[in-house]
Protein backbone atom coordinates (compact mmCIF):
# COMPACT_ATOMS: atom_id res chain seq x y z
CA UNK A 1 0.00 0.00 0.00
CA UNK A 2 1.73 2.64 -1.40
CA UNK A 3 5.24 1.52 -0.97
CA UNK A 4 7.34 4.27 -2.75
CA UNK A 5 5.45 7.35 -1.00
CA UNK A 6 6.20 4.90 2.50
CA UNK A 7 9.25 4.27 1.39
CA UNK A 8 10.57 8.00 0.82
CA UNK A 9 9.05 9.47 4.22
CA UNK A 10 10.57 6.51 6.06
CA UNK A 11 14.31 7.53 4.67
CA UNK A 12 13.91 10.95 5.47
CA UNK A 13 13.42 10.36 8.81
CA UNK A 14 16.23 7.38 9.25
CA UNK A 15 18.16 10.45 8.53
CA UNK A 16 17.21 12.57 10.98
CA UNK A 17 16.95 9.45 13.76
CA UNK A 18 21.00 9.59 13.01
CA UNK A 19 21.70 12.93 13.04
CA UNK A 20 23.85 14.45 16.22
CA UNK A 21 22.53 17.36 16.09
CA UNK A 22 19.16 18.41 14.27
CA UNK A 23 19.55 22.14 13.23
CA UNK A 24 17.90 24.13 10.66
CA UNK A 25 19.43 22.89 7.70
CA UNK A 26 18.47 19.15 8.69
CA UNK A 27 14.58 20.80 9.43
CA UNK A 28 14.86 22.11 5.52
CA UNK A 29 16.59 18.62 4.12
CA UNK A 30 13.11 16.48 5.62
CA UNK A 31 10.54 18.96 4.50
CA UNK A 32 12.26 18.60 0.82
CA UNK A 33 12.19 14.69 1.24
CA UNK A 34 8.14 14.97 2.29
CA UNK A 35 7.91 17.35 -0.19
CA UNK A 36 8.95 15.18 -3.03
CA UNK A 37 7.52 11.76 -1.24
CA UNK A 38 3.96 13.88 -1.49
CA UNK A 39 3.98 15.17 -4.57
CA UNK A 40 5.26 11.90 -6.27
CA UNK A 41 1.78 10.53 -4.78
CA UNK A 42 0.05 13.17 -6.64
CA UNK A 43 -0.89 15.17 -3.22
CA UNK A 44 -2.04 19.05 -4.30
CA UNK A 45 1.26 21.11 -4.13
CA UNK A 46 -1.03 23.87 -2.35
CA UNK A 47 -1.40 21.23 0.59
CA UNK A 48 1.97 19.98 0.84
CA UNK A 49 3.52 23.48 0.80
CA UNK A 50 0.47 24.49 3.82
CA UNK A 51 2.18 21.44 5.73
CA UNK A 52 5.78 21.71 5.03
CA UNK A 53 5.60 25.94 6.60
CA UNK A 54 3.56 24.12 9.33
CA UNK A 55 6.73 21.87 9.96
CA UNK A 56 8.92 24.87 9.49
CA UNK A 57 7.20 26.74 12.15
CA UNK A 58 6.66 24.39 15.15
CA UNK A 59 10.23 22.59 14.04
CA UNK A 60 12.41 24.63 17.09
CA UNK A 61 9.28 25.18 19.43
CA UNK A 62 9.31 24.00 23.07
CA UNK A 63 10.27 20.64 23.82
CA UNK A 64 7.49 18.41 25.59
CA UNK A 65 8.65 16.86 28.69
CA UNK A 66 10.33 13.62 27.69
CA UNK A 67 11.31 14.32 24.02
CA UNK A 68 14.41 14.96 22.28
CA UNK A 69 14.72 16.85 19.56
CA UNK A 70 14.37 14.22 17.15
CA UNK A 71 11.44 12.35 18.47
CA UNK A 72 9.78 15.98 18.65
CA UNK A 73 10.37 16.38 14.85
CA UNK A 74 9.23 12.70 13.91
CA UNK A 75 6.06 13.17 16.24
CA UNK A 76 5.70 16.41 14.43
CA UNK A 77 6.05 14.48 11.26
CA UNK A 78 3.45 12.40 11.97
CA UNK A 79 0.72 15.07 13.62
CA UNK A 80 1.01 17.18 10.57
CA UNK A 81 0.50 14.29 8.01
CA UNK A 82 -2.16 12.79 9.76
CA UNK A 83 -3.76 16.13 9.88
CA UNK A 84 -3.61 16.35 6.05
CA UNK A 85 -5.14 12.80 5.62
CA UNK A 86 -8.35 13.34 7.19
CA UNK A 87 -7.17 13.87 11.23
CA UNK A 88 -10.04 11.58 13.18
CA UNK A 89 -11.72 8.60 11.87
CA UNK A 90 -15.05 8.61 10.43
CA UNK A 91 -17.61 7.02 13.12
CA UNK A 92 -18.67 3.44 11.75
CA UNK A 93 -21.77 2.15 13.83
CA UNK A 94 -23.02 -1.38 13.88
CA UNK A 95 -26.66 -1.07 14.21
CA UNK A 96 -29.09 -1.75 11.68
CA UNK A 97 -29.00 1.18 8.56
CA UNK A 98 -29.79 1.61 4.85
CA UNK A 99 -26.45 2.55 3.02
CA UNK A 100 -26.46 3.74 -0.38
CA UNK A 101 -23.51 3.42 -2.43
CA UNK A 102 -22.82 5.81 -5.50
CA UNK A 103 -20.01 6.60 -7.79
CA UNK A 104 -18.76 6.57 -11.37
CA UNK A 105 -18.03 3.68 -14.17
CA UNK A 106 -15.00 2.31 -13.08
CA UNK A 107 -14.72 3.25 -8.91
CA UNK A 108 -15.90 -0.47 -7.88
CA UNK A 109 -18.76 0.12 -6.54
CA UNK A 110 -20.43 -3.50 -7.29
CA UNK A 111 -17.68 -5.38 -5.33
CA UNK A 112 -17.29 -2.39 -2.87
CA UNK A 113 -20.83 -3.42 -1.83
CA UNK A 114 -20.04 -6.85 -1.19
CA UNK A 115 -17.09 -6.27 0.85
CA UNK A 116 -18.82 -3.82 2.56
CA UNK A 117 -21.86 -6.60 3.03
CA UNK A 118 -18.92 -8.46 3.99
CA UNK A 119 -17.77 -6.61 6.83
CA UNK A 120 -21.22 -6.14 8.83
CA UNK A 121 -21.95 -9.84 8.57
CA UNK A 122 -18.28 -10.59 10.17
CA UNK A 123 -19.68 -8.79 13.16
CA UNK A 124 -22.23 -10.13 13.63
CA UNK A 125 -25.45 -8.30 11.86
CA UNK A 126 -27.57 -9.63 8.70
CA UNK A 127 -26.84 -7.85 5.70
CA UNK A 128 -28.27 -7.91 2.17
CA UNK A 129 -27.87 -5.98 -0.80
CA UNK A 130 -29.74 -4.63 -3.38
CA UNK A 131 -29.26 -3.98 -7.35
CA UNK A 132 -30.09 -0.70 -8.27
CA UNK A 133 -28.16 -0.55 -11.30
CA UNK A 134 -30.16 -0.70 -14.27
CA UNK A 135 -28.36 1.07 -16.82
CA UNK A 136 -25.07 -1.34 -16.69
CA UNK A 137 -25.68 -4.34 -18.84
CA UNK A 138 -24.66 -7.34 -16.40
CA UNK A 139 -24.97 -5.48 -13.23
CA UNK A 140 -27.66 -7.69 -11.88
CA UNK A 141 -25.86 -10.72 -13.10
CA UNK A 142 -22.39 -9.33 -11.23
CA UNK A 143 -23.94 -8.40 -7.79
CA UNK A 144 -25.74 -11.43 -7.57
CA UNK A 145 -23.02 -13.80 -8.37
CA UNK A 146 -21.07 -12.06 -5.95
CA UNK A 147 -23.44 -11.85 -3.10
CA UNK A 148 -24.40 -15.93 -3.26
CA UNK A 149 -20.24 -16.58 -2.84
CA UNK A 150 -20.29 -14.77 0.05
CA UNK A 151 -23.49 -16.13 1.47
CA UNK A 152 -25.21 -12.32 1.81
CA UNK A 153 -29.04 -11.96 0.55
CA UNK A 154 -29.23 -10.50 -2.86
CA UNK A 155 -32.65 -8.35 -4.23
CA UNK A 156 -32.79 -7.20 -7.62
CA UNK A 157 -35.41 -6.91 -10.86
CA UNK A 158 -33.77 -7.79 -14.39
CA UNK A 159 -36.80 -6.38 -15.90
CA UNK A 160 -37.65 -3.31 -14.13
CA UNK A 161 -36.04 0.06 -15.82
CA UNK A 162 -36.83 2.59 -13.01
CA UNK A 163 -34.25 2.20 -10.07
CA UNK A 164 -36.28 4.13 -7.50
CA UNK A 165 -39.21 1.18 -8.13
CA UNK A 166 -36.66 -1.64 -7.82
CA UNK A 167 -35.45 0.14 -4.05
CA UNK A 168 -39.12 0.25 -2.93
CA UNK A 169 -39.46 -3.29 -3.67
CA UNK A 170 -36.15 -4.12 -2.46
CA UNK A 171 -36.92 -2.37 1.05
CA UNK A 172 -39.79 -4.21 1.47
CA UNK A 173 -38.96 -7.49 0.41
CA UNK A 174 -35.60 -7.38 2.54
CA UNK A 175 -37.20 -5.45 5.62
CA UNK A 176 -35.96 -7.99 8.26
CA UNK A 177 -32.46 -7.50 7.67
CA UNK A 178 -30.05 -5.29 9.74
CA UNK A 179 -27.84 -3.75 7.14
CA UNK A 180 -29.53 -3.25 3.57
CA UNK A 181 -26.93 -2.08 1.44
CA UNK A 182 -27.77 -0.63 -2.50
CA UNK A 183 -25.87 -0.85 -5.38
CA UNK A 184 -26.78 2.30 -7.69
CA UNK A 185 -25.83 2.69 -11.31
CA UNK A 186 -22.72 5.00 -12.59
CA UNK A 187 -21.91 6.95 -15.77
CA UNK A 188 -18.78 8.11 -17.44
CA UNK A 189 -19.12 11.53 -15.57
CA UNK A 190 -22.07 12.68 -13.39
CA UNK A 191 -24.92 14.13 -15.88
CA UNK A 192 -28.56 15.45 -15.13
CA UNK A 193 -29.64 12.04 -15.65
CA UNK A 194 -27.57 10.17 -12.93
CA UNK A 195 -27.98 12.87 -10.80
CA UNK A 196 -31.78 12.55 -11.43
CA UNK A 197 -32.06 8.27 -10.80
CA UNK A 198 -29.33 8.52 -7.28
CA UNK A 199 -32.22 11.49 -6.45
CA UNK A 200 -35.09 9.18 -6.78
CA UNK A 201 -33.32 6.22 -5.15
CA UNK A 202 -32.24 8.76 -2.71
CA UNK A 203 -36.28 9.78 -1.94
CA UNK A 204 -37.51 6.44 -2.10
CA UNK A 205 -34.87 4.61 0.41
CA UNK A 206 -33.94 7.87 2.36
CA UNK A 207 -30.73 6.54 3.80
CA UNK A 208 -29.23 6.61 6.96
CA UNK A 209 -25.26 7.09 4.48
CA UNK A 210 -24.58 7.58 1.71
CA UNK A 211 -21.57 6.29 0.87
CA UNK A 212 -18.99 8.10 -2.35
CA UNK A 213 -16.83 5.29 -4.14
CA UNK A 214 -13.79 6.85 -5.46
CA UNK A 215 -11.04 4.64 -6.78
CA UNK A 216 -7.28 5.46 -5.60
CA UNK A 217 -5.93 6.26 -9.18
CA UNK A 218 -7.59 9.46 -9.87
CA UNK A 219 -5.24 11.31 -7.77
CA UNK A 220 -6.60 14.63 -7.06
CA UNK A 221 -9.71 14.12 -9.35
CA UNK A 222 -11.14 13.14 -6.20
CA UNK A 223 -11.62 16.56 -5.31
CA UNK A 224 -13.81 17.33 -7.99
CA UNK A 225 -15.79 13.95 -8.13
CA UNK A 226 -16.52 14.39 -3.98
CA UNK A 227 -17.38 18.05 -4.51
CA UNK A 228 -19.58 17.17 -7.20
CA UNK A 229 -21.42 14.24 -5.69
CA UNK A 230 -21.52 16.18 -2.86
CA UNK A 231 -23.31 19.42 -4.01
CA UNK A 232 -25.78 17.31 -6.32
CA UNK A 233 -26.63 14.63 -3.25
CA UNK A 234 -24.78 15.49 0.20
CA UNK A 235 -22.38 12.20 0.41
CA UNK A 236 -21.85 11.72 4.13
CA UNK A 237 -18.95 9.09 3.67
CA UNK A 238 -16.55 8.20 1.65
CA UNK A 239 -14.79 4.94 0.40
CA UNK A 240 -11.74 4.83 -1.35
CA UNK A 241 -11.12 1.81 -3.68
CA UNK A 242 -8.35 0.23 -5.20
CA UNK A 243 -5.70 1.46 -2.69
CA UNK A 244 -3.36 -0.92 -3.18
CA UNK A 245 -2.85 -0.84 -7.30
CA UNK A 246 -1.47 2.56 -7.54
CA UNK A 247 1.15 5.47 -6.38
CA UNK A 248 -1.36 8.05 -6.65
CA UNK A 249 -3.26 7.50 -4.07
CA UNK A 250 -1.92 10.30 -1.60
CA UNK A 251 -3.91 12.57 -4.32
CA UNK A 252 -7.54 10.44 -3.64
CA UNK A 253 -6.63 10.38 0.29
CA UNK A 254 -5.96 14.20 0.47
CA UNK A 255 -8.32 15.72 -1.53
CA UNK A 256 -11.96 14.40 -0.09
CA UNK A 257 -11.04 16.44 2.81
CA UNK A 258 -12.23 19.74 0.89
CA UNK A 259 -15.99 18.30 1.76
CA UNK A 260 -16.92 17.46 5.02
CA UNK A 261 -17.74 13.89 4.70
CA UNK A 262 -15.14 11.67 5.83
CA UNK A 263 -13.39 8.72 4.41
CA UNK A 264 -14.63 5.69 6.37
CA UNK A 265 -13.46 2.52 4.51
CA UNK A 266 -10.56 1.88 1.83
CA UNK A 267 -10.28 -1.57 -0.01
CA UNK A 268 -6.87 -3.19 -0.17
CA UNK A 269 -7.35 -6.12 -2.43
CA UNK A 270 -10.13 -7.96 -4.52
CA UNK A 271 -10.97 -10.59 -2.04
CA UNK A 272 -14.56 -9.83 -0.32
CA UNK A 273 -12.01 -9.37 3.16
CA UNK A 274 -9.65 -6.62 1.66
CA UNK A 275 -11.65 -3.70 3.58
CA UNK A 276 -10.53 -1.66 6.05
CA UNK A 277 -11.86 1.06 8.20
CA UNK A 278 -9.24 3.98 7.32
CA UNK A 279 -8.05 5.54 10.63
CA UNK A 280 -5.98 8.22 9.38
CA UNK A 281 -3.97 7.78 12.39
CA UNK A 282 -2.84 3.96 12.06
CA UNK A 283 -2.79 4.91 8.45
CA UNK A 284 0.11 7.25 8.71
CA UNK A 285 1.34 4.79 11.46
CA UNK A 286 1.74 2.49 8.66
CA UNK A 287 3.25 5.06 5.97
CA UNK A 288 6.16 5.88 8.50
CA UNK A 289 7.32 2.62 9.41
CA UNK A 290 5.30 2.40 12.72
CA UNK A 291 2.92 -0.51 11.56
CA UNK A 292 -0.71 -1.28 12.67
CA UNK A 293 -0.75 -3.62 15.15
CA UNK A 294 -4.16 -2.51 16.29
CA UNK A 295 -5.80 -3.64 12.72
CA UNK A 296 -3.41 -6.70 12.46
CA UNK A 297 -5.26 -7.94 15.83
CA UNK A 298 -8.50 -6.97 15.05
CA UNK A 299 -8.38 -9.04 11.44
CA UNK A 300 -6.99 -12.02 13.55
CA UNK A 301 -9.45 -12.25 15.84
CA UNK A 302 -11.93 -12.20 13.16
CA UNK A 303 -10.44 -15.37 11.78
CA UNK A 304 -8.67 -16.85 14.42
CA UNK A 305 -9.62 -20.15 15.53
CA UNK A 306 -10.06 -19.70 19.17
CA UNK A 307 -9.37 -23.32 20.32
CA UNK A 308 -6.82 -24.55 17.90
CA UNK A 309 -5.00 -21.17 18.84
CA UNK A 310 -5.13 -21.75 22.66
CA UNK A 311 -3.71 -25.23 22.43
CA UNK A 312 -0.86 -23.64 19.90
CA UNK A 313 0.18 -21.22 22.90
CA UNK A 314 0.38 -23.99 24.99
CA UNK A 315 2.26 -26.63 22.67
CA UNK A 316 -0.69 -28.96 23.48
CA UNK A 317 -1.93 -29.45 19.82
CA UNK A 318 -2.19 -31.70 16.67
CA UNK A 319 -1.97 -31.12 13.15
CA UNK A 320 -5.30 -30.07 12.45
CA UNK A 321 -5.09 -27.46 15.42
CA UNK A 322 -1.59 -26.62 13.34
CA UNK A 323 -3.01 -26.24 10.07
CA UNK A 324 -6.32 -24.49 11.46
CA UNK A 325 -3.37 -21.65 12.35
CA UNK A 326 -1.92 -21.85 9.02
CA UNK A 327 -5.55 -21.34 7.45
CA UNK A 328 -6.38 -18.17 9.44
CA UNK A 329 -2.58 -16.35 8.68
CA UNK A 330 -3.99 -16.87 5.47
CA UNK A 331 -7.14 -15.01 5.49
CA UNK A 332 -5.93 -12.13 7.83
CA UNK A 333 -4.06 -11.31 4.06
CA UNK A 334 -1.03 -12.05 2.17
CA UNK A 335 1.92 -12.23 3.73
CA UNK A 336 3.01 -8.42 2.45
CA UNK A 337 0.32 -6.85 3.88
CA UNK A 338 0.66 -8.71 7.20
CA UNK A 339 4.25 -7.14 7.32
CA UNK A 340 2.81 -3.74 6.17
CA UNK A 341 0.75 -4.00 9.26
CA UNK A 342 3.44 -4.94 11.24
CA UNK A 343 5.62 -2.04 10.13
CA UNK A 344 7.87 -3.82 8.32
CA UNK A 345 7.18 -3.43 4.79
CA UNK A 346 10.51 -1.83 4.05
CA UNK A 347 12.16 -5.09 5.33
CA UNK A 348 14.84 -6.45 2.63
CA UNK A 349 14.25 -9.64 2.08
CA UNK A 350 15.06 -12.01 -0.80
CA UNK A 351 13.62 -11.15 -4.40
CA UNK A 352 10.27 -13.62 -4.13
CA UNK A 353 10.76 -14.83 -1.06
CA UNK A 354 6.85 -13.76 0.56
CA UNK A 355 5.37 -15.73 -2.53
CA UNK A 356 7.79 -18.57 -1.54
CA UNK A 357 6.07 -18.50 1.78
CA UNK A 358 2.72 -17.93 0.34
CA UNK A 359 3.28 -21.18 -1.81
CA UNK A 360 4.81 -23.12 1.06
CA UNK A 361 1.11 -22.47 3.27
CA UNK A 362 -0.69 -23.49 0.03
CA UNK A 363 1.09 -26.76 -0.15
CA UNK A 364 1.28 -27.74 3.35
CA UNK A 365 -2.74 -27.15 3.50
CA UNK A 366 -3.09 -29.63 0.86
CA UNK A 367 -0.43 -32.20 2.59
CA UNK A 368 -2.22 -32.31 5.81
CA UNK A 369 -5.56 -32.96 3.47
CA UNK A 370 -4.21 -36.13 2.03
CA UNK A 371 -3.62 -37.39 5.90
CA UNK A 372 -5.48 -39.96 7.44
CA UNK A 373 -7.58 -38.88 10.64
CA UNK A 374 -5.14 -40.68 12.82
CA UNK A 375 -2.15 -38.89 11.07
CA UNK A 376 -3.21 -35.82 11.79
CA UNK A 377 -3.71 -36.20 15.79
CA UNK A 378 -0.69 -38.18 16.17
CA UNK A 379 2.15 -37.05 13.19
CA UNK A 380 4.66 -38.66 15.23
CA UNK A 381 3.54 -41.99 13.49
CA UNK A 382 3.85 -41.02 10.03
CA UNK A 383 6.95 -43.16 8.46
CA UNK A 384 9.00 -42.97 5.36
CA UNK A 385 6.34 -45.59 3.21
CA UNK A 386 3.38 -42.80 5.15
CA UNK A 387 5.18 -39.91 3.77
CA UNK A 388 5.30 -41.12 -0.01
CA UNK A 389 1.59 -41.94 0.36
CA UNK A 390 0.54 -38.47 1.74
CA UNK A 391 3.23 -36.62 -1.12
CA UNK A 392 1.34 -38.86 -3.81
CA UNK A 393 -2.15 -37.96 -2.93
CA UNK A 394 -1.12 -34.18 -2.43
CA UNK A 395 0.01 -33.67 -5.57
CA UNK A 396 3.65 -32.55 -3.36
CA UNK A 397 7.43 -33.91 -3.33
CA UNK A 398 8.10 -36.01 -0.55
CA UNK A 399 10.47 -33.46 0.80
CA UNK A 400 7.52 -31.00 0.97
CA UNK A 401 6.16 -33.52 3.73
CA UNK A 402 8.92 -33.72 5.26
CA UNK A 403 9.56 -30.17 5.63
CA UNK A 404 6.17 -29.14 6.91
CA UNK A 405 6.32 -32.43 9.69
CA UNK A 406 10.09 -31.00 11.07
CA UNK A 407 8.09 -27.33 11.11
CA UNK A 408 5.36 -29.21 12.81
CA UNK A 409 7.99 -30.47 15.26
CA UNK A 410 9.93 -26.82 15.72
CA UNK A 411 6.87 -24.92 16.80
CA UNK A 412 5.90 -27.28 19.56
CA UNK A 413 9.22 -27.59 20.61
CA UNK A 414 9.14 -23.75 20.84
CA UNK A 415 6.01 -22.82 22.34
CA UNK A 416 6.98 -25.07 24.90
CA UNK A 417 9.69 -23.18 26.31
CA UNK A 418 7.70 -19.82 25.89
CA UNK A 419 5.99 -18.65 28.47
CA UNK A 420 3.02 -16.15 28.72
CA UNK A 421 5.57 -13.94 30.61
CA UNK A 422 8.50 -14.47 27.91
CA UNK A 423 5.69 -13.86 24.89
CA UNK A 424 4.93 -10.66 26.70
CA UNK A 425 8.34 -9.07 26.52
CA UNK A 426 8.83 -9.89 23.25
CA UNK A 427 5.81 -8.02 22.16
CA UNK A 428 7.05 -4.76 23.87
CA UNK A 429 10.24 -4.85 21.78
CA UNK A 430 10.52 -2.37 18.86
CA UNK A 431 11.96 0.72 17.70
CA UNK A 432 9.64 2.89 16.24
CA UNK A 433 6.77 1.06 17.75
CA UNK A 434 8.38 1.98 21.31
CA UNK A 435 8.59 5.58 19.89
CA UNK A 436 5.42 6.10 18.53
CA UNK A 437 3.53 4.61 22.44
CA UNK A 438 5.98 7.11 23.82
CA UNK A 439 4.33 10.25 22.35
CA UNK A 440 1.20 8.89 22.98
CA UNK A 441 0.45 8.55 18.94
CA UNK A 442 -0.24 4.56 19.28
Amino acid sequence: MLEKLSASLRKGLERITRLALVDKGAVESLIRDIQRSLLAADVNVKLVHELSDRIRKKAFEKLPSGLSRKEYLIKLVYEELTNILGKEPAEVELKAQKILLVGLFGSGKTTSTIKLAKFYQKRGLKPCVICADTFRPAAFEQLQQLANKVGVPFYGDKNEKDAAAVVKAGLETMKKYDVIIIDSAGRDALDNTLVREIKSIDKAMQPDDTILVIPADIGQEAQRQAEEFNKALGITSVMVTKLDATGRAGGALTACNVTNAKIKFITVGEKPDDLQIYDPKRFVSRLIGFGDLQSLLEKAKEVTDEKSAEKLATGRFDMNDFIAQIGSVQKVGSFGQIMDMMGMSGAKLPAGALNVQEEKMKKWTHIVKSMTKKERAEPEIITTSRIKRIAKGSGTTEADVRELLKSYKQTKKMTKKLSPKRLEKLAKRGGFGALLKKFGAG
